[in-house]
């Protein structure tokens, strides 16, 4: 199998949104189709970031005439998302596979990981997205082993607590060697006691870890 990675930035219903309130976002797609000149898209994301940023997107995204069957639970939602306009090239993935969610940074920046049989359907793809969109960047593209490639399991369900707890402690530094922090500090970031942190952080370790070990 080949596999590319690509960072691009384009005017979508989630890029936008998380440059103008500072979150980032991880989605699927699923059965894009088209019907009478109409482009369907139903997608699932998560968003992440401070909780008041995440609740504004939210808020925000149902103004979008674009975005239909909007449904929202906690800090994820599902969309189809409808468009009228030509089918955009960041929705022509007939042959290739999404090995990994999409994810979108603060700057509106989306990085994809796409797999194919032959590289020349990664590269045709690449060709046919820089003529519709400017900022395309190539991060790498190449073959890899099979079990890159397919990943089976699911994420856990974490409790809002929990959730919150590991995307702070990942996103502040705490796995990182050495430590740019410690729990102590997480604690007061989420506005609760040391132990009730430790025990929100561990219980998502201990759901996490079982699905990471069986990936390796």
């Amino acid at each position: 199998m080949w596999i590319t990675k690509i960072k691009i930035k384009h005017d979508c219903i989630i890029g936008t949104r998380c440059e103008k309130f500072g979150v980032v976002d991880t989605g699927i797609s699923f059965n894009i189709h088209q019907e009478k000149g109409i482009t369907y898209s139903p997608q699932i994301h998560t968003v992440h970031g401070d909780k008041e940023d995440v609740k504004r997107f939210l808020q925000d995204i149902k103004k979008d005439k674009r975005v239909k069957n909007l449904e929202i639970e906690g800090n994820s939602f599902f969309c189809m998302e409808v468009r009228k306009e030509k089918v955009p090239s960041t929705f022509k993935t007939e042959k290739s596979i999404f090995v990994k969610p999409v994810f979108v940074d603060k700057e509106g920046h989306e990085t994809w990981e796409i797999a194919s049989w032959n590289k020349s359907n990664l590269t045709d793809f690449i060709n046919h997205l820089k003529k519709d969109i400017k900022n395309v960047e190539v991060l790498k593209i190449g073959q890899t082993k099979l079990t890159d490639v397919y990943y089976p399991h699911l994420m856990p369900k974490l409790t809002p607590n929990q959730k919150r707890a590991i995307e702070l402690a990942f996103e502040k530094g705490y796995y990182d060697f050495p430590k740019n922090i410690g729990m102590k500090e997480l604690s007061k970031i989420m506005k609760i006691s040391t132990p009730t942190f430790c025990e929100h952080l561990k219980k998502a370790e201990k759901k996490l870890m079982p699905d990471i070990i069986k990936a390796i």
